[in-house]
């Protein structure tokens, strides 16, 4: 089912956004984990990289909504 993508108040997206940002989070841990298990240093590596980007987007999705918060 496709996301409804609204922009009142920014709640849909936003929201979507950041489900889409932590399951990002998660396969990294989760890579990481494996690359760990099997010695793989590549798989460890592309897993820290992925958590590192789902944190910055993350980061990004809180600094909206904090802007959001400051309009009247």
């Amino acid at each position: 089912m496709p996301v409804r993508r609204s922009t009142r108040k920014g709640t849909v997206v936003s929201t979507s956004d950041k489900a889409k940002n932590k399951i990002q989070e998660t396969k990294g841990k989760v890579k990481e984990t494996a690359g760990q298990a099997v010695g793989n240093e590549r798989l460890e590596a592309e897993g820290a990289a992925d958590q590192t980007a789902g944190d910055v987007k993350q980061a990004g999705e809180k600094v909206k909504d904090a802007a959001k918060s400051l309009k009247p």
